[in-house]
């Protein structure tokens, strides 16, 4: 009995700090968030007229919804190739940042170094380098320099022909070509995940990896009868970050184009139709696809 107390009052305090960990997100979403939130649903359903001293919604149903589904030329598209752009996207990120953790755990010379490396883009997460990236002239010309001394001479390219002329050619070998081509934005957003997936490698005692290789298992079998149920809750924490962190992207094309029909088309209903709409698509993936992953979720004190 003084056991179960025990763990009952461990548990509260434990509660007590997760929300104590996240009650500054919670005040400043209520405080800053709750009522634009709700006005952007409003103008979803309004036209907006705009003056010099004018904004007023008028309500006119669901014409915006209509009009972004069965009109727009583009919005249906853009909302396709960016839902299949973000699971493509979010599956190689996961497995990326997985193996790079696993990597980065290992004892070799040189850790804290390339620790560094794939952790500084979490630390300069700020936009100053995509800053530099998008708009530094030096940046731009050293590109064009590396593609001009590579002298066309692309080693996927070359695969991908080889493929194509021997019959193999297929939507899902252009798919990791086109991953393998953008490596470096993968890497770019591994980030985070990375450091999740370390924290939870380090908190595996090593003597259960002793005991495994003691009984005779391999690497292999100790990573799939070991590695992954101690961490597998960290594989849903992650899969929601990395998709609601695609769907926050600024190359993202639906974000363009609602940006696009705000600021140059100055209609804010239609425009918040459309943010509604990719957001409760998003919203709608994350849930299915995280009920899925959560039925795989191993658990234990």
């Amino acid at each position: 009995m003084n056991k179960k107390h025990k763990l009952a009052g461990l548990q509260k305090r434990k509660a007590i700090a997760g929300y104590m960990f996240i009650s500054p997100f919670i005040i400043g979403f209520l405080v800053f968030m709750v009522k634009p939130f709700f006005q952007s649903l409003y103008m979803s359903f309004c036209e907006v007229q705009l003056g010099s001293s004018l904004f007023k919604p008028v309500w006119q149903g669901l014409v915006n919804y209509k009009f972004a589904f069965t009109v727009d030329p583009e919005y249906n598209r853009l909302l396709v190739e960016e839902i299949s752009r973000m699971m493509i996207y979010s599956l190689a990120i996961m497995v990326f940042s997985f193996f790079v953790a696993l990597i980065l755990n290992q004892n070799f010379k040189g850790r804290a170094l390339v620790r560094a490396v794939f952790f500084l883009p979490v630390i300069l997460s700020s936009g100053v380098i995509l800053g530099l990236e998008s708009n530094n002239q030096l940046m731009a010309t050293l590109a064009q320099q590396v593609e001009l001394s590579a002298e066309n001479v692309s080693i996927t390219d070359a695969l991908e022909n080889i493929l194509m002329t021997a019959g193999v050619g297929t939507r899902a070998f252009e798919t990791v070509f086109e991953i393998i081509d953008n490596i470096y934005d993968v890497a770019i957003a591994s980030g985070i995940q990375i450091i999740i997936y370390l924290s939870g490698l380090q908190t595996i005692p090593k003597s259960m990896y002793e005991a495994a290789q003691i009984e005779g298992c391999t690497k292999w079998e100790s990573l799939w009868k070991i590695t992954f149920p101690m961490i597998s809750s960290l594989f849903l924490v992650n899969w929601i970050y990395t998709v609601i962190d695609f769907c926050m992207r600024s190359d993202n094309g639906v974000i363009e184009k609602i940006q696009e029909v705000m600021i140059d088309q100055m209609n804010y209903g239609l425009a918040s139709a459309m943010s509604w709409i990719y957001f409760v698509i998003v919203l709608a993936f994350v849930g299915i696809t995280s009920g899925l992953i959560s039925k795989g979720v191993y658990y234990y004190e």
